[in-house]
């Protein structure tokens, strides 16, 4: 069959160019301009991004059931998930025990809560109610229970990913036992996956529009007066989240046999959407869909991912450490170097109790500071009105990490493929073109 005029030009015409990460950091641009010199108006923007974030957290569930599900039923081996699981949580808890200790160094080099003198005694702490609530509910046998839904349906109505990754490795066992009796349901799950992915790809056409009303919501709710008064906080926090995400997890990298940059590169438009949401969930579709188009096993994305999201939230540990630092050198309370050890030990613990928990950095930090017994938990009012500015180092420090941690396993698991991650890091796909 001959090619039609039509279709030679078509051919020969130069590829669209994606705009997609180009219009995300458009919004957030405009968005802040409009939240600083229209406060009102940025304000009256939050729904934009609320709502955006709530439909992909909408998603979340259905894929990382149907993805986990195709993957393990197509494995079919209880050891060989047990053995990516294992390596998983190994890599989580030796990446976030190194993330707790440049925190705990960081803030120790820089002091940035030094010369504030400030008394807990004074401070208004109405609005930390419902963080040292949440706080005092946390346990470890809480937390495990928790793991375990009411009902199968309620994992997916309460949104809780690990609820949902717990009734999928169970669902895939038994798929997987069925042979090919489970053949039918199988194609289905894998059919249902695919139709989710298209309802991604449309509700992130509209990520622009979210990413800068979230983004005029912060600047006109709490203006660029609270950057400046506790400016020096923040900036050891941004800094010390690039040089984790430069040196620990570019060493990681290097060391596996990837470059962090290509891999940044391919996932900017997740990096750009998690930067304007402040939120790492808004990507996890997006992440867990390119993850498997790097040469990542489907088994191991889908294990990897969901449980990385709840356990290996590197972001979350620098910002922890630092900010109870500050908490305690802000109200003049003098931690010797075994105090210290003790509260990164405890931070070790609280850092996994809170996963899926929203404003879980918060509520973390308030059983922290409660259990060390020495710094007042009232002193955390201090950091409430930025804390949302810190939000945004957090996620992304979480998501690069994330996306880190996935192929490592992956390579760790023998369940990599290096020819074709090659080829993709050196050459994305080019997305749709929106607008």
């Amino acid at each position: 069959m001959h090619p039609t005029p039509e279709s030679a030009a078509a051919a020969d015409a130069p590829p669209k160019r994606n705009t997609l990460y180009l219009q995300v950091l458009a919004g957030i641009v405009l968005g802040g301009l409009l939240g600083y010199f229209k406060p009102t108006w940025g304000v009256e923007l939050r729904p934009l991004g609320d709502a955006f974030v709530n439909l992909v957290k909408m998603l979340i569930g259905p894929i990382v059931f149907a993805t986990v599900v195709v993957g393990i039923a197509g494995m079919g081996d209880l050891r060989k998930i047990g053995r990516v699981g294992a390596k998983a949580l190994i890599y989580f808890e030796i990446v976030t025990t190194f993330a707790l200790i440049i925190g705990l160094v960081v803030a120790n080099a820089f002091t940035p809560g030094a010369g504030f003198h400030a008394d807990p005694s004074k401070l208004e702490t109405g609005g930390l109610a419902r963080y040292t609530g949440a706080a005092k509910q946390m346990s470890t046998v809480d937390f495990l229970m928790h793991l375990i839904p009411k009902t199968f349906v309620s994992a997916f109505s309460e949104g809780e990913i690990l609820q949902v990754l717990l009734l999928a490795i169970l669902f895939g066992l038994a798929l997987g036992r069925c042979g090919e009796h489970g053949r039918p349901v199988l194609n289905l799950v894998h059919e249902i996956a695919r139709v989710f992915f298209g309802i991604v790809s449309i509700v992130t056409r509209f990520a622009p529009l979210a990413a800068g009303g979230a983004m005029a919501f912060t600047i006109g709710e709490y203006g660029v007066g609270k950057l400046a008064q506790l400016g020096y906080l923040m900036l050891c926090v941004y800094l010390t989240c690039f040089l984790f995400i430069v040196v620990v997890l570019g060493l990681i990298a290097r060391l596996f046999g990837f470059s962090l940059w290509k891999v940044i590169k391919y996932t900017r438009e997740e990096l750009l959407l998690v930067l304007g949401t402040s939120s790492s969930e808004s990507a996890l579709p997006g992440l867990m869909e390119k993850m498997e188009k790097a040469g990542c096993a489907r088994p191991v994305v889908g294990i990897v991912v969901p449980s990385g999201y709840s356990f290996n939230l590197d972001g979350t540990c620098i910002y922890l450490t630092m900010a109870a630092l500050f908490v305690a050198q802000a109200t003049d309370v003098h931690l010797t170097m075994a105090e210290q050890l003790g509260l990164l030990g405890v931070l070790l613990l609280t850092s996994k109790g809170a996963a899926g928990v929203t404003g879980s950095g918060f509520i973390v930090l308030a059983a922290t500071l409660a259990a060390t017994g020495k710094i007042d938990v009232r002193g955390m009012v201090l950091i409430l009105g930025v804390d949302r500015f810190m939000s945004e180092a957090r996620a992304i420090t979480n998501f690069i990490g994330n996306t880190v941690a996935t192929l490592v396993v992956a390579k760790w698991d023998d369940a990599f493929d290096p020819s074709k991650a090659a080829e993709i890091l050196a050459h994305p796909p080019k997305p749709p073109v929106t607008g």
